[in-house]
């Protein structure tokens, strides 16, 4: 099998599931702190979206915003305007810059730029190798330009750096010096860094350097484990930085790859529910690619109690334990004996087993260094790569490999 082999878009097949492991979870969250909900006496007759301020910027958003990475319709982004969400995320990597430019030209055809929050990343870990922060300052304003040119703006409310897995990629200084600059041009309002993996020491290390003005961080009920996250977060929260929550739902369309028919599907309502409880977050960017996935997305910006059900759900360990959710906490890595990039090639796997994004799945994979990639698994009869909660790494690998033709 070769490392240049592209990716085929062969379906999956449902997988009962995975090994039950870890601490139990508790609906509201254990020990941590939520934000203060209205009951209904406090309610008005005519219902508002709830909605919350970003951090020192000020900007203030319905919790409930809209990541476009997985959409493809102009439709359904005028739709969700039409609906109220406000805030819109994307990135010039996103379906090879399409996205942004859907984005510009739904935009645009509405005319409701200044009514908008809008967001992109850059700089991704492909674009910054081995860079030295002179290179690294010209790379961020080189890729935003391109852009701003597809989104048809002259600026963009938020920029990321791109997939940020640790406090030192965090402490680029070159990176830095590039977000200052774009926001002496009005290019940029805010600057931002997005992460998946290593969150706690790019929280740290952002709420040090002072570079960032939000965070975009995966958050969601499969990480309830992980007190350190929390810690990190309120201290976030606490220097005024702006907390943004993605893979609310714990991976998109996991619930129709991990569970039988006769388990039924996830409550999606409920884990985004449990996300925008948290004090922290302002806003969450869940994915939708079609009006029903909207409007259960935005059913909960009006109250975010627990139904019955939804708190039967939360409940429920062995569902919450079952999700094959891989929490990034790389623990994985030193039971591969060849060492390959497991948690990046998890991500793959949810990018197109789950998300059904094929493009981001085939950009992800190619951000793997070659002699930490699937070549590894080749000559591999029986995976012996482990994970610390329920992720089933073997049958995840050996469907990847099948994806290569």
């Amino acid at each position: 099998m070769s490392e240049n082999h592209s990716l085929s878009r062969r379906s999956f097949i449902g997988k009962s599931l995975a090994g039950l492991a870890g601490a139990g979870l508790a609906a509201t969250g254990g020990d941590f702190a939520f934000a203060q909900i209205s009951t209904p006496e406090d309610k008005p007759k005519e219902l508002k979206p709830i909605t919350r301020t970003l951090g020192k910027t000020g900007i203030v958003l319905p919790i409930v915003s809209m990541g476009v990475m997985n959409a493809s319709i102009p439709n359904i982004v005028i739709q969700s305007y039409e609906k109220g969400i406000r805030h819109f995320d994307t990135a010039g990597i996103y379906q090879n810059g399409e996205n942004e430019r859907m984005v510009g030209n739904v935009v645009k055809k509405l005319g409701v730029r200044d009514e908008l929050i809008i967001s992109t990343k850059n700089f991704t870990p492909q674009d910054r190798k081995d860079l030295t922060p002179e290179q690294s300052r010209d790379k961020v304003i080189e890729i935003l330009e391109g852009s701003l040119k597809r989104l048809q703006m002259d600026y963009v409310d938020i920029l990321y750096m791109h997939d940020v897995n640790n406090g030192e990629e965090a402490n680029n200084p070159g990176v830095n010096e590039a977000f200052q600059i774009l926001k002496k041009q009005g290019k940029i309002r805010f600057s931002g860094v997005a992460t998946h993996q290593g969150q706690t020491s790019v929280l740290n290390a952002a709420v040090k350097n002072g570079y960032f003005d939000v965070a975009l961080i995966a958050f969601n009920v499969a990480l309830s484990g992980f007190p350190e996250l929390f810690e990190a977060m309120d201290r976030a929260f606490d220097s005024g930085m702006g907390l943004i929550a993605m893979k609310t739902q714990s991976g998109g369309m996991w619930w129709k790859y991990v569970f039988d028919k006769e388990m039924g599907a996830p409550n999606q309502t409920a884990m985004l529910k449990w996300a925008l409880r948290h004090k922290n977050i302002a806003t969450a960017i869940p994915g939708h690619t079609d009006p029903e996935q909207l409007e259960q997305n935005w059913s909960v910006v009006y109250d975010l109690e627990y139904t019955e059900e939804e708190k039967k759900f939360l409940d429920d360990k062995e569902i919450i334990l079952g999700m094959d959710y891989c929490r990034q906490c790389t623990k994985c890595l030193a039971t591969c004996p060849n060492g390959a990039e497991i948690p990046d090639l998890m991500r793959v796997h949810m990018y197109a087993a789950q998300y059904r994004n094929f493009h981001h799945a085939r950009y992800t994979y190619d951000c793997i260094p070659k002699d930490r990639g699937l070549g590894l698994c080749r000559d591999c009869s029986s995976c012996k790569a482990e994970c610390a909660h329920s992720v089933d790494i073997a049958g995840r690998i050996g469907e990847l490999k099948q994806m290569y033709v």
